[in-house]
């Protein structure tokens, strides 16, 4: 596994061992050892999370106040831009973002540890995104930080087009308003 440290700190990004022939490929999506080895970080994961999801949606940026999660996402079918928001007050790059490619064919995963928002767009035409989480899901904690907060201001390739939100998502707040971590 080869690991790429994020432009934020606690990001990384994780490109698995693949082995192609004529027939597919095979590689191991996740095994606990390799991951601690690889990273140095010793995780219990309680929850799996799938979505599927068509081009333009945009799902984000969410992150959970209590109850904070880290995520290991990853794409096994078609091709997202994913994103994630330091929300950390005392950190350096407090409201600061990376974003990465993820997709079927590059078979990346991208490692978000708790105090940071996340959330992707769809670019292919579905999207199939797998969520491994440290926390469980919880509604009550959730927080969503504005998509287009021109504060933080994520560069979403849109392409001029106006991204397809839940109702929840319409409402996130500007950073400025945002409950964040200490």
């Amino acid at each position: 596994m080869n690991i790429i440290k994020g432009e934020l700190e606690g990001l990384l990004i994780l490109e698995p061992k693949v082995f192609g022939d004529a027939r597919g490929f095979f590689m191991e999506s996740y095994n606990e050892k390799t991951f601690r080895e690889a990273t140095g970080l010793q995780l219990d994961f309680v929850q799996d999370n799938h979505s599927r999801s068509a081009r333009g949606v945009l799902r984000g940026l969410h992150y959970q106040l209590q109850q904070a999660q880290g995520k290991l996402v990853r794409v096994v079918s078609g091709r997202v831009w994913d994103v994630a928001v330091d929300m950390r007050r005392s950190s350096p790059t407090f409201g600061q973002w990376q974003g990465v490619e993820l997709s079927a064919e590059n078979n990346r995963q991208f490692w978000v540890p708790a105090g940071f928002a996340h959330g992707f767009v769809v670019l292919s035409e579905s999207a199939d995104f797998l969520y491994k989480t440290t926390d469980y899901y919880a509604p009550a904690h959730e927080r969503c930080l504005a998509w287009n907060d021109s504060t933080v201001g994520v560069a979403w390739p849109l392409d001029d087009s106006v991204p397809q939100l839940s109702a929840k998502d319409r409402q996130g707040l500007a950073l400025a308003d945002c409950e964040t971590y200490a």
